[in-house]
Order: structure tokens, then sequence, then C-alpha cells
């Protein structure tokens, strides 16, 4: 079962965007072993960039066994960033899965 945490920065971020978050990020929970507890920290950002209109930064801190995954988007939604960050971290986490079991089969055959 994955953890996550959402911090927002200098803003109230409301429960819509919080579950919105929550329900991108723990999709990415299917890539993991599930007897490994899995932590995802989130910070919630507004840049301003001079504009009417700030930017929405969105940090993801994601805990995997052998490390941490970081991955940071700017869009003009928070939930545009959002899923953004999360198909980034999908790629990212099937490589890593990928090398750990390529690692794995190295061993058992040696």
């Amino acid at each position: 079962m994955m953890k996550v945490s959402v911090q927002s920065i200098h803003f109230n971020a409301d429960a819509k965007l919080i579950e919105f978050i929550e329900k991108k990020l723990m999709r990415l929970d299917r890539y993991f072993d599930k007897n490994r507890p899995i932590e995802a920290e989130v910070h919630l950002k507004l840049q301003d960039t001079g504009r009417q209109i700030q930017e929405k930064v969105i940090e993801v801190k994601l805990h995997v066994p052998g490390g941490w995954m970081i991955d940071k988007k700017t869009g003009r939604t928070f939930e545009s960033a959002v899923t953004a960050s999360a198909d980034t971290l999908k790629r990212q986490l099937l490589r890593h899965k990928d090398r750990i079991t390529t690692h794995q089969h190295i061993r058992i055959i040696d």
C-alpha cells in the first residue's frame, strides 16, 4: 500500500485536489512488490511568472526500494502537472524494475 503525503506551500489545497493527486499516484503502486511499503511526498507551489496566471509547480519524491525517484513539473493547473509527473514516474519505475529483475536474473545464472 502506498502512503501519499501532500504539502501545499503558501496556500491551502482543497480536498478535491488532494484526492486527485492520491488517486493518480496510487496507480503507480501496481509496479511494486506488494509486500514493500512505498511512500510518496508531494509538494505543491505557486510560481509567480509576472503574468496574471501563476504557474503551478508540483514536485513528487517517490521512495522506492534502493533510493528515491524525484520528478518536478510545472503546468497551468495542478491536475495537468500531476498527470505529467505520474507518466514520467511510471516510465522511471518500469525502467527501475527492469534493471532490478535483470540484475537478479544475472545473479541466478552465475
